[in-house]
């Protein structure tokens, strides 16, 4: 019988295969060690820089930080009473008055003040002064006003009331935001700004303030 000399070619192959093998695990070991210290570096700067991004969120005072003066104190009652009297009456405006305008201008009351005395909350928690559950007696009346009111004898009514109550707390809000040196205060200022200047805007729209209203709101500016 013929012997036949082994094929070469199955061992040349498969030292390739190993060789290729080998190859390919050391550079997957390095590409990971690559990507492992790449990490390292990036969570390094991150966490080097995460005092600053906290102060930077916390915004001008780096949170509850300053002292709360009387007039602090006072607005924190006077933004918690507005919103006891303001969202009944954006209630009632949805079901009482007689104009689109008015029923828009009461629903920017619930929704704002909403969000303010929810905020207003918070703020006298933190900051360990107390608020009342209550508005005022003077402003429980002028909600039971507008509930004996129908159509454009409400919407009057309603425009009156809530302009001259929100142009004089825009004149208080503008004194504790330029004095008050407590940071929660003066976000709360900065906050209550917006929204009642919104609400001023809405009531305006309904084309019903009154110069006298508007004279009723300069008599009580400090002269």
């Amino acid at each position: 019988m013929k012997s036949h000399a082994r094929n070469p070619r199955p061992t040349s192959n498969r030292g390739r295969l190993i060789a290729a093998a080998v190859a390919l695990t050391t550079a997957i070991a390095a590409v990971s060690v690559w990507l492992w210290q790449r990490n390292s570096s990036a969570d390094e700067s991150v966490s080097a820089n995460l005092p600053a991004a906290s102060a930077a969120l916390a915004g001008p005072g780096g949170g509850n930080t300053g002292t709360v003066s009387a007039l602090d104190k006072l607005f924190l009652t006077k933004v918690r009473q507005a919103g006891l009297w303001e969202m009944p009456a954006g209630r009632l405006a949805q079901t009482h008055a007689s104009s689109e305008a008015i029923k828009r201008a009461g629903m920017h009351l619930l929704e704002g003040h909403s969000k303010l005395d929810e905020l207003d909350r918070e703020d006298s928690q933190a900051l360990n002064v107390p608020i009342p559950d209550q508005a005022t007696a003077e402003q429980q009346g002028w909600v039971d006003q507008l509930k004996n009111a129908r159509g454009q004898a409400f919407d009057q009514l309603f425009v009156d009331l809530l302009r001259a109550s929100h142009g004089k707390i825009f004149i208080t809000i503008g004194e504790v935001r330029a004095t008050t040196k407590n940071s929660l205060i003066r976000r709360l200022a900065a906050q209550t700004n917006n929204t009642v200047q919104d609400h001023m805007d809405v009531l305006e729209d309904t084309g019903l303030v009154k110069d006298s209203t508007l004279d009723d709101v300069a008599s009580t500016i400090p002269k």
